[in-house]
């Protein structure tokens, strides 16, 4: 690749970043935000797409919340370039919070529980209890999904129709003004042929005077 570093990062620096970003998370989510407003679409599908990201990071398919986002987006027609920015509200920052809440409500609601290993979690006694996590993660995580899904929509929505009317009058108020200078341009040049006519007539008027002179 043309623009690839040289020297790769090693694998812990990589790893702080992903983390702990050096310009901060707030960079990121105002970025994530602006993409949202200025996306071609109407509030209501932007919103209904961002929700459905939202309520896929609730579930326990890492690494397919992607793909998920966008199947919900499909069947209720949101947009789907929305419902994969909505889908980074699941990050190491709130992956915590979300797991808890969904293993402590799953596990209340199923009467599943797992009990912890003596010694480290590996991938080993995570196979054996797959089924003790997936299934409370994935029943509990459905009620604080809906909840984080529909409040992000309820905010979301008025924000981008609000951000899209200041856009349209921005628009409309330098299409305006580009047409008044338009038109003042057209004047002015009008005016600068209208004054060369008179003065090409008026030295023709005053040219037989001066022969018959």
């Amino acid at each position: 690749m043309v623009f690839k570093r040289r020297d790769k990062p090693p694998f812990w620096d990589r790893l702080r970043e992903t983390l702990a970003p050096r310009k901060g998370w707030r960079r990121g989510y105002v970025y994530l935000g602006k993409r949202m407003q200025r996306l071609p679409d109407t509030p209501h599908r932007i919103a209904i797409g961002f929700a459905c990201g939202v309520q896929a990071s609730f579930t326990p398919f890492f690494g397919f919340h992607f793909i998920v986002a966008a199947a919900l987006a499909w069947i209720l027609r949101g947009n789907l370039l929305s419902s994969a920015v909505g889908t980074f509200v699941g990050n190491p920052l709130t992956f915590p919070l979300i797991a808890s809440s969904s293993f402590w409500m799953g596990s209340r609601i199923t009467g599943i529980h797992f009990h912890a290993p003596d010694g480290h979690y590996g991938f080993g006694w995570l196979w054996d209890n797959l089924d003790a996590i997936f299934l409370p993660y994935l029943v509990g995580g459905l009620l604080p999904g809906l909840a984080a899904s529909v409040a992000s929509y309820l905010l979301l929505r008025p924000a981008v129709a609000a951000f899209q009317a200041r856009r349209r009058n921005m628009l409309m108020q330098r299409a305006k003004e580009r047409m008044k200078a338009h038109a003042a341009r057209a004047a002015a040049s009008r005016k600068r042929r209208a004054e060369a006519k008179n003065a090409q007539g008026g030295s023709g008027h005053t040219a037989p005077d001066a022969g018959s002179a």
